[in-house]
């Protein structure tokens, strides 16, 4: 493969020990180990990631993504309840059962679906990519990972009908995610990096296929939990009607104290079963760092769930 590239090295507090499984490794194979444009990084524990040195990324989003599908009623309200949140709110929510088969819709990297197998250990994983070259560095961060035997990357666009039917004819799941581009076209200026326009413009759509795709998916008592940008509310809640899906949380992701949302993420289930609702509108708030950039309490509880350390290096 060349040159290798960067494998990042841990930079963690004192004392702080990775849970969960360890990664297999590049187990003697050459495409198991950085090329000279990519890094291997750290992602929940001690399983990593190979990403490009430049272009898109895992990032917050992915990450408060996959804790809000996978964390427990208890372990959310425990972690809001340093939030101003009310706790019963968030205990009523519906309870999460380990889903036996889980899809990340546009998965990218494969971070999204990497954490979640990470944190549920006993599911089996399937992602769908249309860009070609991210799918095949999910499938190394997955073989990296010790995890091929229950994690697959589809290549495909989730709009496309033979798409579709393959996902249908591998489902139902019981949890699916997605995080779709960002912005509309036409809204911004669009990068010139092949891999880096699609990940935040919507040359293929944005949160309605998402949702029109997850919707025949979802088994009965599944969810599926999605992040968009924080001016797309009003296509969330429109989209989840036409797709007979029904907001169960929503969720504002405030980077740092004083400043406005960045990212929502949403938990849906179908419109036809039993359960709580949250009126749309209706939101919990997570912030991410206090007005001197610290790590908030609830952010670190995030963290310290999802295998990355509560505190950074330096103990901030």
């Amino acid at each position: 493969m060349g040159e290798p590239g960067i494998v990042r090295p841990a930079r963690r507090p004192p004392g702080w020990c990775a849970p969960g499984p360890a990664p297999l490794g590049a187990q003697g194979r050459p495409e198991l180990t950085p090329a000279a444009d990519e890094d291997l990084c750290f992602l929940s524990g001690d399983w990593r990631l190979f990403q490009k040195r430049r272009g898109h990324r895992w990032s917050l989003d992915d990450l408060v993504t996959a804790w809000v599908a996978t964390a427990s009623a208890s372990e959310r309200a425990s972690a809001l309840a340093e939030a101003s949140v009310d706790r019963a709110a968030a205990e009523a929510s519906a309870a999460l059962a380990p889903p036996a088969r889980a899809l990340d819709l546009g998965c990218g990297l494969g971070s999204v679906l990497l954490m979640v197998a990470w944190r549920l250990p006993h599911a089996q994983l399937l992602g769908v990519e249309a860009q070609a070259d991210r799918a095949a560095l999910g499938r190394r961060s997955i073989a990296y990972n010790g995890a091929a035997a229950r994690c697959q990357i589809l290549d495909g666009d989730l709009r496309a009908l033979d798409t579709r039917r393959a996902l249908a004819q591998a489902g139902p799941f019981s949890l699916i995610t997605g995080t779709p581009p960002y912005f509309p076209r036409g809204t911004g200026t669009e990068s010139t990096t092949a891999q880096v326009a699609p990940c935040r413009f919507e040359l293929r759509g944005g949160v309605e296929e998402y949702l029109t795709t997850a919707a025949p998916l979802l088994a009965p008592g599944g969810r599926l939990v999605v992040c968009t940008a924080a001016l797309e509310r009003a296509r969330v809640v429109a989209a989840s009607r036409a797709s007979d899906l029904t907001l169960v949380e929503h969720w504002d992701i405030v980077p740092r104290q004083g400043k406005p949302v960045l990212v929502m993420v949403d938990v849906l289930r179908r419109a036809d079963d039993p359960g709580p609702t949250a009126p749309p509108g209706d939101s919990y708030t997570l912030t991410v760092r206090d007005r001197d950039g610290a790590w908030t309490t609830p952010f670190r509880a995030v963290r310290s769930a999802m295998g990355l350390p509560p505190t950074s290096p330096t103990g901030r």
